[in-house]
């Protein structure tokens, strides 16, 4: 009796909280038809204020211009979710499953339309092939999942090499990357040049120039094209090759080969249309014209009573040619015909030769440790000044903007002087001696930025140095010793720096 009266009293109560609920939802359904025409009517005054009131507008109300995609919106949620979203007493009387699935709103995770059973099977590898057989750790192991022969070809990889090489540990070469960025940002902020630390994070191993074609002899010349990602190489095997460097497969382009000629040295010429080479004991040599793709011997030049012509020099501007002969002789010779302008004499054996980048003068370095300088015009030595502690003068190099020098000797020192120096006194001071070859330095070259002076030495492996020139510079006075960086790279390719 007790339980009938408790239930006809919950249905009155359920009866008359109904139409409660319902005045609510009208209410709010209301409301917002209101707020929606004043809207319209904003946006409809909106539309016809001029572009400063418009701006006010906007402003002060906010951006009207997005009613349409508000109204858009509240379609799709319906009214009874907006209704339900401003009226929150609705959400906390409410107590029917219906209209709380409707305030809530929430919606239903989907589920897949189908689910492949091959594609949560894991796939067996039949480890009983010939390739597979030496993997397998026991007679019984027949088959082993993907994953698990993944992992095993990992572990012999990592035993062989002796763990996890550099290039394969992703972790290690991402925090790698961004310190090498963090490095090179921190200098430019400070308006210093690159730091060498920078420079020594972004030098990487790379494949061989030259994999599609390696030299069956010794390589004498490694250069880059002066305009085009193109490298060559020349050696004793007779033969000068060019390779498209890409980085990954650096194909072959072409290769000539010169019978009966071991190659000295091989050079571009500044427009990169042709490739000059000497040979080893020859008086003649070969101009190979890349864009004809013909080969013309230059058998003998007039004027120039040489046995052997090995050594050369090309002018930055492209117009001469100078061949360093033996007994002191210097022929310039013009790079347009190959005929001779004009020979020069120093006391003793020239051992290197370079011009200033304004071709204008040449500075060469004799046997006996003097440097001549002279005007390529009038062909006449302008000054002569002696290299400090060289008892064997090996190579020369002149920095891009003209203010450096830097004379190698037999000793493994490199000095390095200023031009303004060089020019004026008969004995000047280096700013810097690099003294950490213990051969005889045969390679010097500055970057075109002459911020690193880089030293070699053909008579051991491994004797490649860079040196900051900028901050050796700024630390003369100083006494302090920059330290220099040891390369492991081949004397040969100092042309990259060049």
């Amino acid at each position: 009796m007790k339980a009938a009266k408790k239930a006809s009293k919950a249905t009155k109560v359920a009866k008359t909280a109904r139409p409660r609920r319902r005045a609510k939802l009208a209410a709010a359904n209301q409301a917002a038809a209101a707020e929606a025409a004043r809207r319209a009517r904003h946006l409809k005054a909106l539309s016809g204020a001029s572009g400063a009131e418009r701006e006010l507008e906007e402003l002060v109300f906010g951006d009207s211009l997005n009613v349409e995609e508000d109204d858009l919106l509240r379609r799709l949620a319906g009214p009874r979710r907006v209704a339900a979203a401003e009226g929150k007493e609705l959400q906390e009387e409410s107590s029917d499953s219906e209209v709380e699935n409707e305030v809530k709103g929430g919606l239903r995770p989907k589920k897949p339309a189908w689910v492949d059973e091959d594609d949560e099977a894991e796939e067996n590898v039949d480890m009983t092939h010939k390739y597979r057989k030496d993997f397998m750790r026991s007679d019984a192991e027949t088959t082993l999942t993907k994953k698990k022969l993944k992992k095993r070809l990992e572990e012999q990889f990592q035993q062989a090499m002796g763990g996890v090489p550099a290039w394969a540990d992703l972790e290690n070469r991402k925090k790698s990357k961004r310190t090498s960025s963090d490095t090179i940002s921190d200098e430019s902020e400070c308006g210093f040049a690159l730091s060498f630390k920078a420079v020594e994070g972004l030098m990487s191993t790379c494949p061989p120039a030259n994999q599609e074609r390696f030299a069956n002899g010794k390589l004498v010349t490694v250069q880059f094209h002066p305009s085009a990602q193109v490298v060559m190489t020349a050696g004793h095997d007779r033969s000068v090759s060019l390779f498209q460097v890409d980085g990954i497969r650096n194909p072959k382009i072409q290769s000539i080969y010169l019978e009966s000629f071991p190659i000295y040295k091989a050079h571009f010429s500044v427009d990169g249309e042709q490739v000059i080479a000497t040979g080893t004991h020859h008086s003649m040599f070969f101009v190979y014209d890349m864009i004809a793709g013909t080969i013309i011997p230059i058998p003998k030049v007039r004027g120039v009573e040489e046995k052997f012509l090995r050594n050369f020099e090309l002018s930055p501007d492209g117009s001469f040619m100078l061949l360093i002969g033996t007994s002191g002789y210097l022929h310039l010779l013009s790079m347009k015909t190959k005929e001779l302008i004009s020979t020069m004499k120093l006391n003793g054996r020239c051992t290197a030769s370079a011009f200033t980048p304004d071709s204008s003068k040449i500075y060469s370095y004799s046997k006996e440790g003097e440097v001549f300088i002279w005007d390529v015009r009038s062909r006449k030595c302008l000054h002569k000044f002696e290299d400090e502690g060289s008892l064997e003068g090996k190579c020369i190099a002149i920095s891009k903007n003209n203010q450096y020098v830097a004379c190698g000797s037999s000793s493994g020192v490199v000095n390095l002087y200023t031009t303004d120096g060089c020019l004026k006194e008969n004995h000047p001071k280096p700013v810097k001696a690099i003294m950490n070859l213990v051969t005889s330095a045969t390679c010097v070259t500055f970057n075109p930025t002459t911020e690193i002076l880089a030293v070699a030495s053909r008579d051991t492996d491994e004797a490649v140095k860079l040196a900051e020139t900028l901050f050796i510079l700024l630390k003369e006075d100083t006494g302090e010793n920059e330290p220099v960086t040891e390369v492991k790279i081949e004397p040969e390719l100092f042309t990259m720096l060049a």
